[in-house]
C-alpha cells in the first residue's frame, strides 16, 4: 500500500437534518447513496435540496488535528459531533487525498471537494466557524466501492 496514511478516530451519522450526530463503531457505505443510517443516504439532509449538487453528499471526513486547532482558535471544546462530518481521522493530513482515491476498510472512495466551512454550522453552532476551520474544514468523497468502514480503520491512499 502507499505510505500515506491515516486511521478512524470516530464514524458519526445522523438520520436528519439539523438533529445531533451520533457515533457508531461501524457503518456500512453504498456507492452512490452513503452511509446507511445518515441524513444524506435517505435525501434528508440540510443541502439535499435540488439547488445544491447531490454528487458532493455522500461522505464527508474531518482530521482530529482540525478538531482541535478549530477549538484552540476559538477558544472552545466543541465535541467532534458538532462538526456533523461523517468520518474523524488522524495522522493525515487531508488535503494530501485531492484528486485521489482511497480507500477505508473495505470501501474505496474518490476526493470530490474540500468541504469549507459554512454559515450554516456557524448559526447551528453559535460559533464563527469561518474563522475556526478557515482551510481545515475537512473534505467531500463519494463511494465507488461499498463495504463497511469501522472505527480503527487505516486510510490507505491509492496508487
Amino acid at each position: 500500500m502507499n505510505e500515506i496514511q491515516g486511521r478512524v478516530t470516530s464514524l458519526l451519522i445522523g438520520p436528519e437534518a439539523k438533529q445531533p450526530l451520533t457515533r457508531v463503531p461501524s457503518v456500512t457505505a453504498v456507492a452512490g447513496r452513503g452511509l446507511v443510517g445518515d441524513r444524506y443516504y435517505f435525501g434528508r439532509g440540510s443541502f439535499n435540496a435540488p439547488q445544491f449538487d447531490q454528487s458532493v453528499r455522500e461522505v464527508t471526513l474531518i482530521a482530529a488535528e482540525a478538531i482541535a486547532e478549530c477549538n484552540k482558535r476559538l477558544g472552545t471544546t466543541l465535541d467532534l459531533a458538532d462538526f456533523r462530518r461523517n468520518i474523524v481521522t488522524e495522522g493525515i493530513d487531508l488535503a494530501l487525498l485531492k484528486g485521489k482515491r482511497f480507500r477505508i476498510g473495505e470501501v474505496t472512495l474518490r476526493w470530490v471537494r474540500s468541504a469549507p466551512p459554512c454559515r450554516y454550522l456557524s448559526r447551528l453552532l453559535g460559533e464563527d466557524m469561518m474563522i475556526g476551520l478557515k482551510g481545515i474544514g475537512g473534505i467531500r468523497a463519494v463511494i465507488e466501492t461499498g463495504g463497511t468502514i469501522s472505527e480503527g480503520d487505516t486510510l490507505y491512499v491509492l496508487p
